[in-house]
């Protein structure tokens, strides 16, 4: 064959060339253009890891698109119906939701589905991605069958990856079932969780051994009669005025009286919410008509923090099996005390109260007036000196008990406020933030103290309008002394408050109609709890006492004795007696507001109030408005 020749000196000769045969690698190279070399390796490892990230990303990673897709997709449909309940419901809600009965098994079930669905994801890109890779370096099965080699570390990795994602749906299940127990013992009455082998035993000194006295032992009742038939309630329709009895137990030696009684009204169309607190030492409640009238009489003789133990046991006053009487007794006794119908119950024992507060990081509180105590019971026979300034306070639970409780240097009114607040301020202090990182204590806390005859079902309803309302509107009534009963005392019971079932029955009707102004007025000039008499100056039939019902209703302890003054008056006189200025400044202040005239001060050891208002011919004409 003709062509060129190089000589040794580099000059090109013409002539036959002969050309040696190449190689096989040579002949490869020959073959490959710059276009068609063999793309770079994809790690195994990186795309199981991506798939874990989101099912379907590794998959992309290795170039297998329509198999990323494929995995993609269900995950996506699932979030879209996530995003879409999130969006019509805010966060309070949802946590409702997931309170109704089917809703944590299912995500139980779930949550075992997608760990499925995520390993298959996982696994399946990490193989993919190792087969590709062998298909290339065979050439596209040109040089062969391809051979996916088998790399310890990589597998290593792969199985870190695959107990990572495990571990995640772990922990979700583990909380689901949390939830899922917590939820049982708290929505019914009838499981008993207090012997959960978490349970730690009641902090020393939570309870005052004076305040867990039994009722009056002389109080005995006839042998048992026919057991009352069980009675289905009708659910709440979320259109009438919903009531829910608050109680808080001491459970101390066994027992449970019910030191704490809040009933919460709500008005879901105007959203306005009143709650009513009955003192624990009130007797002469009245019992509504029916069985237990027959048995206990027309009013329960004791004090109310007892009826629970009563009645518990005794299957012929109220419905109910044992667990469940006692808060269906209490429910009708106050019910028929209000004039309300009480749906529901929420009780939380004081020992439970405390790992509540903690489970939830404890609770800030605005202490309005320092509480001081130098008897609080410590245990053991101690007594603790108590002082919490006034202010902004923020505690733990067993210090949110204390000044729940303290009551040897205040009123039982002051009392009952302090407990109100303290409902108030975590009504106002949980979020979501703070209760996911402590979701396991609160959820055992809750499970071990906590019972309620709530149906699940309405618990996305309640929070809804729970979340609409605002704290700050909502209207305290606590229902002591002077102006809604008279403290006394009874052989066997010790202290016990008299209600005026009245007033309190006038209170509760218009609850959601009076002026807000006039009831804190009422607050205030009963807590300094002035007695007032009103003598009629004018010679006019039915004045003093038509005055007197007027600032009856303004809050005032007053009475119009049948007595006139030593002389008639032309205007209004006050006169404030014996130096009751000093502890009066409200009560002074709210009457020369009313009559616009100051009051003068007088000694005189026989008068026996610490104000007389007489009316005068100038005197307005004042009377309460009608009742609702």
């Amino acid at each position: 064959m003709g062509g060129w020749r190089v000589g040794r000196n580099g000059a090109a000769r013409s002539g036959t060339v002969r050309s040696a045969p190449e190689t096989g690698p040579s002949i490869l190279r020959a073959m490959q253009s710059p276009q068609e070399t063999r793309p770079r390796a994809r790690s195994p490892f990186t795309a199981a890891f991506l798939s874990l990230l989101f099912p379907g990303l590794g998959h992309a990673y290795a170039g297998a698109y329509q198999r990323a897709l494929g995995f993609a997709a269900i995950p996506f449909l699932l979030l879209a119906l996530v995003a879409g309940f999130a969006l019509r419901l805010d966060a309070v809600q949802l946590g409702g939701m997931l309170l109704l009965p089917p809703v944590l098994p299912g995500i139980f079930v779930l949550n075992l589905v997608l760990l499925v669905y995520r390993l298959i994801a996982v696994v399946d890109a990490y193989r993919v991605t190792s087969y590709l890779n062998a298909y290339a370096a065979s050439g596209g099965g040109r040089l062969g069958r391809p051979r996916v080699p088998v790399n310890p570390l990589s597998i290593a990795g792969l199985l870190a990856v695959l107990l990572v994602l495990a571990g995640g749906h772990v922990v979700v299940a583990r909380y689901d079932l949390v939830a899922m127990s917590a939820a049982d013992c708290i929505f019914n009455p009838e499981v008993d969780c207090t012997d959960s082998p978490d349970a730690t035993p009641p902090p020393a000194g939570s309870g005052d051994p004076a305040e867990s006295a039994d009722a009056d032992p002389s109080l005995s009742l006839p042998p048992e009669g026919s057991a009352v038939p069980n009675q289905s309630v009708p659910p709440w329709n979320g259109k009438d005025r919903l009531n829910i009895l608050l109680i808080g137990a001491d459970e101390q030696g066994g027992g449970h009286n019910t030191d704490t009684l809040i009933v919460v009204s709500i008005d879901p169309v105007s959203k306005q919410v009143a709650m009513f607190s009955l003192p624990r030492d009130t007797v002469d409640v009245p019992i509504p008509p029916g069985p237990a009238r027959n048995v206990l009489g027309a009013s329960y003789p004791a004090k109310i923090n007892s009826l629970f133990l009563r009645i518990r046991n005794r299957a012929d006053l109220f419905p109910g099996s044992a667990r469940t009487r006692g808060y269906n007794g209490l429910k009708a006794v106050l019910g028929e005390l209000y004039g309300l119908d009480i749906k529901y119950f929420v009780e939380v024992n004081f020992d439970g109260f405390i790992k509540v507060v903690d489970a939830l990081g404890g609770v800030t509180v605005n202490v309005q007036s320092p509480v001081l105590d130098d008897h609080f019971p410590g245990g053991r026979g101690r007594l603790l000196r108590v002082y919490i300034p006034s202010g902004v306070q923020h505690m733990t639970g067993a210090q949110a008990l204390v000044y729940s409780r303290s009551r040897h240097s205040t009123s039982d009114y002051d009392r009952g406020q302090r407990q109100q607040r303290v409902l108030l301020s975590l009504r106002e202090s949980v979020d979501m933030a703070t209760i996911l990182p402590r979701i396991n204590d609160l959820a055992a806390a809750l499970s071990q103290t906590v019972r309620t005859d709530i149906p699940r079902d309405l618990m996305p309803q309640l929070l809804g309008l729970a979340e609409s309302i605002d704290t700050k509107t909502i209207r305290s009534y606590v229902f002591s002394p002077p102006r809604y009963g008279m403290d006394g005392s009874r052989q066997g019971l010790g202290f016990v408050m008299i209600p005026y079932i009245d007033r309190i029955k006038a209170a509760v009707t218009s609850a959601f109609v009076v002026d807000p102004a006039i009831e804190s007025r009422r607050e205030a000039l009963a807590s300094e709890n002035g007695r007032l008499w009103v003598l009629n100056g004018t010679g006019a039939q039915g004045a003093a006492a038509g005055l007197a019902a007027y600032l009856d209703y303004q809050g005032f302890d007053v009475s119009a004795p049948n007595q006139r003054p030593a002389q008639r008056a032309n205007t209004t006189q006050i006169t404030v007696y014996n130096g009751a200025e000093e502890r009066l400044p409200q009560t002074i202040a709210a009457l020369e507001d009313i009559f616009g005239v100051k009051v003068r001060t007088a000694t005189d050891p026989a008068v026996r109030v610490d104000i007389v208002v007489t009316v005068g011919r100038t005197t307005p004409d004042l009377t309460p408005p009608p009742a609702p």
